[in-house]
């Protein structure tokens, strides 16, 4: 190995980090929008009807979710990837015309895709289907990129320096693999370019529509399969594979146990796979499949607070660091949510717990405070982390991420207490009869109840928008900052990265 530093290109690093911020805001912005519709219904007709149509809480709420799953974290992956891969793997990407040329055009493409998806999906354009709402020529372009990104992964690993391959290459890897596997699976559709014209009649349809090859519980399995997953290879895998580079990097701390972080590794891909059914519980697919999901799903606790157990003991006898770093209470909170997430899951896919929370706003406060407290975190601080390194800059202010870091934590707890609270209190509800057997409440009585709670979502939400705008800001600072060498950044590092 040679003994003078590399020089990494950061090229493509720093496009997706724009990428990342640029989503973030959009995505964040329209799930502030929409909660603010639903616990004030009359907003969206403030707008007019020319506009409300592209406004209302249908036509928002998928480019929401794709924009944060699809926009946001898949950009801080990549972001991370190009960062991460070159410096755990001693090569950079400037020595390849190749990587570099598939880096970037990873990037473009990838763009087109978005600009793509936030046009048809606000023209209604969609397939109906959870995290799947892409229409097949959107499919199809997907499916490129991820073979692009896929060639740049193992290109770089083709021709690295380093022997041994890092567990956060491990996860990389996963993430890589599982999506492509579930992505072309779950989308597997027929267009009807020939078709009815709406009115009965043959003719020449809508070109880009399709249906899917399922049908019926066949498709709602596919689908569920394909919906939780995407959580596992979407916004855990991936993720995970940034906390085991970036806390010890940060803190200068060996990972606690690499055994563990192997076990849970394996853990995850043998379990996480077969829990996606837990969406499914009391409908009309076969029992079988919703108790051995319910089981997986309790059995996913030990892999993932392996994970979780694993990054905050990588701080035993070190925790004086999250008192004076903000970026590492990102990643240690960020942690702790992980684990808060990891046991809310398991636990509302018990059956007897699901008759309860299924449908209800429980389900709702469970997914934010891991995409809120998990991913959003993990990824800001990532990025905290690579500002400096790949702008040579100083991080403009420490002060202000202090700031942002208590605001969003606020804004987290505001809305996940919230929708617990909601939650709970519709599953009651919804099931309370009076002494004939009547159901006691209708469906409006519990809407009415829960107004405060969703006006306090709405609040948090807000909270953690204007921290992720200040973060925003600080990073954009950080690129005017002064210079710095890359030895004033380096901290002591178990990986030698």
């Amino acid at each position: 190995m040679e003994n003078r530093p590399l020089e990494y290109d950061y090229t493509v690093a720093k496009m997706f980090m724009f990428a990342t911020i640029a989503l973030g805001i959009v995505g964040m912005l329209v799930g502030v929008i929409l909660a603010f519709e639903l616990a004030f219904p009359g907003v969206n007709t403030i707008l007019g009807s020319g506009v409300a149509e592209y406004t209302n809480f249908s036509r928002l709420r998928p480019l929401h979710t794709d924009a944060i799953i699809f926009g946001f974290t898949l950009s801080g992956i990549f972001a991370t990837w190009y960062y991460v891969g070159q410096r755990v793997l001693k090569v950079s990407m400037a020595e390849s015309g190749l990587l570099m040329f598939l880096g970037k055009l990873h990037f473009w493409l990838y763009l087109v895709i978005v600009a793509s998806v936030v046009v048809t999906l606000l023209a209604g354009i969609t397939t109906s289907k959870e995290y799947a709402e892409f229409e097949w020529p959107i499919d199809i372009a997907v499916v490129i990129v991820w073979v692009v990104w896929g060639m740049s992964i193992f290109g770089l690993i083709g021709i690295r320096r380093e022997k041994s391959l890092y567990i956060s290459m491990w996860y990389y890897i996963a993430t890589f693999l599982g999506i492509a596997m579930l992505y072309v699976f779950n989308n597997m559709e027929i267009p009807t370019i020939l078709g009815t014209n709406g009115i009965g009649e043959s003719g020449f349809g809508d070109w880009w529509h399709s249906v899917s090859m399922y049908a019926g519980a066949n498709d709602a399995m596919v689908q569920w399969w394909y919906g939780h997953n995407a959580v596992a290879f979407g916004l855990t895998v991936p993720i995970v594979a940034m906390i085991y580079y970036f806390l010890p990097k940060e803190s200068g701390q060996a990972i606690y146990s690499y055994k563990l972080s192997l076990l849970s590794f394996w853990g995850l891909m043998f379990v996480y796979i077969w829990a996606g059914g837990h969406h499914l519980i009391y409908s009309t697919i076969p029992d079988w499949v919703q108790t051995m999901a319910s089981v997986f799903s309790v059995i996913l606790i030990l892999p993932s607070w392996g994970s979780a157990i694993n990054m905050l003991l990588t701080m035993k006898g070190e925790w004086q660091q999250v008192a004076s770093s903000p970026l590492i209470k990102f990643m240690v909170l960020g942690s702790t949510f992980y684990m808060f997430s990891t046991l809310e899951g398991p636990i509302q896919a018990i059956k007897s717990v699901n008759a309860i929370a299924h449908f209800t706003d429980w389900i709702v406060g469970h997914v934010h405070d891991g995409t809120l407290g998990w991913v959003g975190f993990m990824i800001m601080a990532s990025l905290f982390h690579m500002a400096p390194r790949v702008f040579k800059r100083e991080i403009y202010s420490k002060s202000l991420m202090a700031t942002q870091f208590w605001i969003q934590t606020l804004g987290v707890v505001l809305y996940f207490t919230s929708m617990w609270i909601a939650g709970i209190t519709q599953g009651m509800m919804w099931r309370a009869h009076d002494e004939f057997g009547n159901l006691a409440y209708s469906f409006i009585d519990t809407v009415t109840v829960l107004h405060p709670y969703y006006t306090i979502r709405a609040v948090g939400g807000t909270l953690y928008l204007v921290g992720f705008l200040l973060f925003s800001y600080n990073i954009y600072k950080t690129m005017s900052a002064r210079p710095v060498e890359e030895s004033e950044l380096q901290n002591a590092s178990p990986m030698g990265a």
